[in-house]
């Protein structure tokens, strides 16, 4: 079975790791016969009225398991791994789903929402009833962007991806090849998109970080010359993910 689980607002200004980073270490906390997929970053808007820290963004995690796994041992592991790691301050948000739970339209719905006007919680809790939801500390807000997080990831064209498949330990310059190799697709956005040779080199800045696209992860490159691509996106200066 595939499980998504959505942290928000685990971190406060000044801390020294941010929801991003929480989310993939919960890896080490996966219990034997399930397999982290990939984790996704998703951008919420930064409203007047949406208190966040620095960018306002939240993740979700997707991992495959056997399906004699309970949930509740999934469930169990991330709120333990928040009370953990989470910063004093914050207001950390849970939410865990299946792909088979009722209601994933109506989450899928509310996340789009999200991603232009003020939701409240019991929006939230409204749109992921048929899942688990739970907040753990301060005001419990951490509960719209963790279901927004899962909802995103669930439409399959959102978000970008801060783990998968070793994408960190990566070089610079890297081969049509050795992205494929990974289950990464560069995807040329030139105006002609003939797509890059398998020996083609691409230059990925030192950041790969592909987009969910197509429920797939895809490197967005550019031409630059023959046999040689860049990468579009760059690693900006934010809070630590």
């Amino acid at each position: 079975m595939r499980i998504y689980i959505g942290f928000d607002d685990t971190d406060d200004v000044g801390a020294d790791r941010g929801t991003g980073k929480l989310a993939r270490w919960f890896e080490k906390k996966l219990p034997q016969g399930a397999r982290l997929w990939g984790v996704v970053r998703q951008q919420l808007p930064k409203i007047e009225g949406i208190p966040c820290t620095s960018n306002n963004s939240a993740a979700c995690l997707i991992i495959d398991a056997h399906n004699d796994i309970s949930i509740n041992t999934f469930i169990d592991a991330a709120a333990d791994h928040i009370h953990e790691f989470f910063i004093q301050g914050s207001d950390p948000g849970l939410c865990v789903a299946t792909e088979s739970n009722k209601g994933l339209d109506d989450l899928i719905h509310f996340s789009y929402e999200c991603c232009y006007q003020i939701m409240r919680q019991k929006d939230a809790m409204k749109a992921a009833s048929g899942c688990h939801l739970s907040g753990h500390g301060g005001t419990n807000d951490g509960i719209i962007g963790a279901s927004a997080a899962i909802g995103l990831t669930l439409s399959g064209w959102s978000g970008r991806f801060i783990e998968f498949s070793g994408l960190r330990e990566m070089p610079r310059q890297v081969t049509t090849r050795q992205l494929f190799n990974k289950g990464i697709i560069p995807l040329p956005i030139d105006r002609n998109a003939i797509p890059p040779a398998p020996d083609d080199y691409i230059d990925t800045r030192n950041w790969i970080r592909p987009r969910l696209w197509g429920f797939r992860p895809v490197l967005p490159v550019q031409k630059v010359s023959d046999k040689h691509w860049l990468s579009i996106s760059s690693k900006k200066k934010t809070q630590p993910s």
